[in-house]
């Protein structure tokens, strides 16, 4: 590398330096960003009372899942609750081991699962690989989460996690609520449901891609450091490794 593109590549990487101020300084600063995420906050208080008021679609389909309780049909995994809450985890069939971005996710999820029953809400995780695929995967990572399979249903299709053999042909696949470029024959995404006291289930939400960002607890805690998530633009976890895979 020359010398003239070494400089550009360090000025690049170089992390900018504010000023440096005094404390009185810093208070105002402070105090004029405090204002700032006090209004966020609302903002994110009002969206979140917009995505509750959705209409709801009521689930026609049957759905049979096999999980550790053996085969489960959609209204059965609420678990006498009346939420339920379903991560799409990227795991195909005859894949050797779960999406690493997935993974990075899954690993906040036992943490809130202890609460989340507690609140009328039961979580699991759904992957198109078969059961007996699953389960080797989710002992090597030490998760405690319910995961089941959803191989030989439409389930993955219908709520536009896997890619149909028609849109595998076309290169193109239904994902994010737009057609785009198929990037890999399983997305991720999360869905919720609601079941009446008649037993009918309602889906009421789906996000997918950065929506989902609002699971990832590492990345909250990232976002108040000084260099923030300090990721690459053009692949952004690409720094991200299944949890045994750091160097220790």
């Amino acid at each position: 590398m020359k010398v003239e593109e070494m400089e550009r590549t360090q000025e690049k990487t170089k992390m900018h330096h504010p000023e440096i101020a005094s404390g009185a300084e810093w208070l105002v600063a402070r105090k004029d960003l405090l204002a700032r995420e006090k209004e966020f906050t609302r903002q994110r208080d009002a969206l979140s009372a917009a995505r509750r008021a959705l209409p709801w679609v009521k689930v026609e389909k049957e759905y049979v899942f096999e999980g550790p309780e053996g085969k489960e049909t959609l209204a059965d995994l609420f678990d006498d609750r009346s939420q339920l809450i379903i991560y799409h985890f990227m795991l195909g069939p005859g894949w050797e081991e779960g999406c690493k971005s997935c993974s990075y996710l899954a690993d906040h999820f036992d943490g809130a699962n202890w609460h989340l029953p507690q609140r009328d809400v039961t979580f699991l995780v759904v992957s198109r690989a078969p059961f007996s695929e699953i389960e080797p995967f989710k002992k090597r990572m030490g998760w405690r989460f319910k995961w089941v399979s959803s191989n030989g249903n439409d389930f993955n299709f219908d709520y536009h996690v896997s890619a149909t053999d028609e849109e595998k042909a076309k290169g193109k696949m239904y994902y994010n609520y737009e057609t785009e470029e198929l990037m890999s024959d399983e997305m991720p995404g999360l869905s919720v449901f609601y079941k009446d006291e008649n037993g009918g289930v309602f889906h009421t939400y789906s996000t997918y891609a950065r929506g989902l960002d609002i699971l990832v607890g590492t990345y909250n805690f990232l976002d108040l450091a000084r260099k923030g998530r300090n990721e690459n633009s053009g692949s952004t976890m690409d720094w991200v490794r299944h949890h045994d895979r750091y160097d220790r």
